[in-house]
């Protein structure tokens, strides 16, 4: 059976990615608790498509890891922001994981272009790249640049770019799925 719910993956992250670039420009000091049901939704959903994915390899090919992956990784980081939020916990050890996890979507990015996968895979790959920056700076902006709004708008451009090309590529996609599986049935 063919099952496709990269489509819940993409627009959940761009919610959370809108969330995050709202929370990054407002200060992460502003108050706080009232991020924790927004990103602790956006993980919980990231986390179960994305480990679902992982290990059933629903879709063809390399998207499972590409977008599977990336997701559980995605998920996992919010899941871990909204507890760190809800404990009134630093986000240092947070912000070290996100690089990471930012890294490696820079990688799937720039390998997504090199293969020419998916069916705009310039702009994939800069859906990628731009969620990894987002990730591989969060710990340099915390610990060095917090009290510098102007960074922090910079940031936030980031994020609502990449949102912005999730958000591109995610409606489309739901445009098309609908069409694609009109007369889908099970199979008895």
């Amino acid at each position: 059976m063919f099952v496709n719910y990269i489509t819940l993956m993409l627009i959940n992250m761009v919610a959370g990615l809108v969330m995050l670039a709202t929370f990054v420009y407002q200060g992460f000091d502003s108050n706080r608790k009232r991020w924790i049901p927004g990103f602790g939704m956006t993980g919980a959903i990231a986390l179960v498509t994305g480990l679902h994915m992982i290990f059933t390899w629903p879709v063809v090919g390399s998207f499972n890891i590409a977008f599977g992956e990336t997701t559980v990784l995605f998920g996992i980081l919010f899941i871990a922001t909204a507890v760190a939020l809800a404990m009134s916990w630093d986000l240092l050890t947070v912000t070290i994981y996100a690089f990471f996890v930012g890294f490696t979507s820079i990688l799937i990015g720039l390998r997504i272009i090199n293969l020419d996968l998916t069916r705009r895979p310039l702009i994939s790959g800069l859906g990628f790249i731009l969620t990894g920056l987002g990730g591989v700076l969060a710990a340099p902006t915390l610990l060095y640049f917090k009290d510098n709004r102007p960074w922090r708008l910079v940031g936030a451009a980031v994020l609502l770019t990449a949102a912005l090309i999730w958000a591109f590529t995610g409606y489309m996609a739901y445009w098309g799925h609908l069409e694609q599986f009109v007369d889908w049935q099970p199979t008895p």
